[in-house]
């Protein structure tokens, strides 16, 4: 019996709570705006780069990185790199880069076997993380 009454009292304020809640949502604002006002206040805005596209915040507005010279002054530049060699074509510097990372490896003072042993040694002497095992 006394489980019944808590239920009901629960009911009876969560109904309360729900009856009061958009009263208490509601805007304070008395004077209503037509849809035109909304739209015309929108478009405005808008106009002013008030409004930003996408998600994120405004913060503050991007000013545009403006250059010192010109589009053609950038394009001879290019042209001239260009017929220099300076450019490197695109997938050609990744390349290159990883170049030294495998000639380094090429002049091992090691054999095969001896690191081998040098692991399985390492293994014995538990000096291996074992899998899963986070440094």
């Amino acid at each position: 019996m006394n489980t019944a009454i808590r239920i009901f009292a629960f009911t009876a304020v969560l109904a309360a709570a729900a009856a009061a809640a958009p009263v208490a949502l509601a805007q304070s604002d008395v004077t209503q705006r037509s849809r035109a006002d909304v739209k015309q206040e929108t478009l405005a805005a808008m106009k002013a780069g008030e409004i930003m596209r996408g998600e994120g915040t405004p913060t503050e507005q991007a000013s545009a990185a403006t250059s010192s010279r010109t589009r053609a002054e950038r394009k001879a530049e290019t042209l001239q790199a260009r017929s220099r060699g300076d450019l490197v074509p695109g997938g050609l510097a990744t390349y290159r880069s990883s170049l030294s990372q495998q000639t380094a490896v090429v002049h091992s003072t090691k054999t095969r076997a001896e690191r081998k042993a040098e692991t399985m040694d390492a293994i014995k002497h538990n000096q291996i993380m074992k899998a899963g095992e986070a440094a």
